[in-house]
């Protein structure tokens, strides 16, 4: 039934669909009686029949028959309900733990089991929303790094948020919990079946709230360790890769082509894809003084590393690496006719966060 509620592929997600179904036979049971009752009494106590309506005053009985019998259907239909509910909020004894981290507008996994965590970004192209190529199968359902977690064991999800509310929800896992920040709630997930499983942020956070997908990858347990352990050293690699890096330049053409992307992935939600910003929410960059003026490039530098307090400039310094900073303040500084020829590298990077100026 393409109308009705889906089963899912998680344990609590057919306990879900099962008690909807449960409660939708009650609904209609209930009503079959009461305008059954109400149309036979309609059709037989007609007035063209000769009918004479009863003439009666209040009855004890039937008070106490139409208190009662609701309140029976209440508790039968709580029953499963408070199963349902219990079960859903159990989240001891997991095999896996994710902390969820919302923020405007992408999402941040950290496996706590693991050496590992990444941010996960909106991938539909900006074409696609700007109407000038077709949209694609998975139109705004589709980021760049998919959350990946194993099936058959219980995945524990921790949900916050750094800035405003966000909620976390796939259909598919009956899971939508509210990410808040500076408070942790807890939902939990068994995947059954192998696949792709798409969501989005459920909870009105701004305004790209309709672009903050959720996408989760459910593998067999052995392809699940396999992964997880090659994102492992991946990632201790890069950390390590990141050292060297800071002894080695890139030149215009590097920067800007890396720069053009970080920009795209992480800036144009808010400062548009043109630098021009949004008037009276977010400053424009194309010919704005701190991206054209060379006094101004330390703190241009600063305000990419730590956001600014109490507007919506997030703190890039633990988003992004050292390299896809200095590229995206070079591009910044360039792009758009802004031209200030100014090319920032990774050390530059590295001393403004280490404090380190020399």
């Amino acid at each position: 039934m393409p109308l009705n509620m889906t089963k899912g592929v998680t344990d609590i997600s057919l306990q879900v669909y099962d008690l909807h179904m449960t409660i939708f036979y009650i609904c209609c049971a209930i009503g079959l009686v009461v305008f059954g009752a109400m149309f036979w009494a309609i059709i037989h106590h007609r007035k063209a029949k000769g009918v004479q309506p009863a003439q009666f005053h209040e009855s004890t009985k039937v008070e106490i028959l139409w208190t009662a019998i609701p309140v029976v259907i209440l508790v039968i239909m709580a029953i499963p309900a408070t199963k349902t509910l219990i079960a859903m909020e159990d989240t001891s004894d997991s095999d896996v733990t994710i902390l969820v981290t919302g923020s405007q507008w992408k999402w941040h996994y950290k496996y706590l089991d693991y050496p590992v965590e990444y941010y996960s970004l909106l991938a539909t192209p900006q074409k696609q929303i700007q109407n000038k190529i077709a949209k694609g199968e998975n139109y705004l359902l589709e980021v760049d790094r998919p959350l990946v977690i194993p099936t058959g064991k219980k995945v524990r999800f921790l949900m916050t948020s750094d800035d405003v509310i966000h909620s976390w929800w796939v259909p598919a896992f009956a899971v939508k919990k509210d990410a808040n920040p500076g408070y942790i709630n807890e939902s939990w997930a068994n995947v059954n079946e192998p696949g792709i499983y798409r969501g989005q942020c459920a909870e009105l956070c701004g305004k790209d709230h309709g672009f903050m997908p959720v996408v989760v990858i459910a593998k067999e347990p052995a392809e699940f360790d396999s992964w997880i352990r090659q994102e492992a050293e991946t990632q201790a690699k890069a950390k390590a890769a990141e050292q060297e890096l800071l002894s080695m330049n890139m030149t215009m053409a590097e920067a800007m082509a890396l720069g053009e992307k970080t920009y795209l992935g992480y800036c144009a939600a808010c400062h548009q894809p043109g630098g021009q910003g949004l008037p009276g929410a977010f400053p424009a960059l194309k010919g704005s003084k701190m991206a054209t003026t060379a006094t101004e490039l330390a703190a241009h530098i600063d305000i990419v590393l730590n956001g600014k307090s109490g507007t919506a400039m997030q703190a890039f310094g633990k988003q992004l690496t050292l390299q896809e900073i200095a590229a995206v303040i070079t591009y910044e500084r360039n792009a758009w006719d802004n031209n200030t020829g100014d090319l920032v590298q990774a050390a530059a990077i590295h001393a403004a966060k280490t404090g380190n100026k020399e």
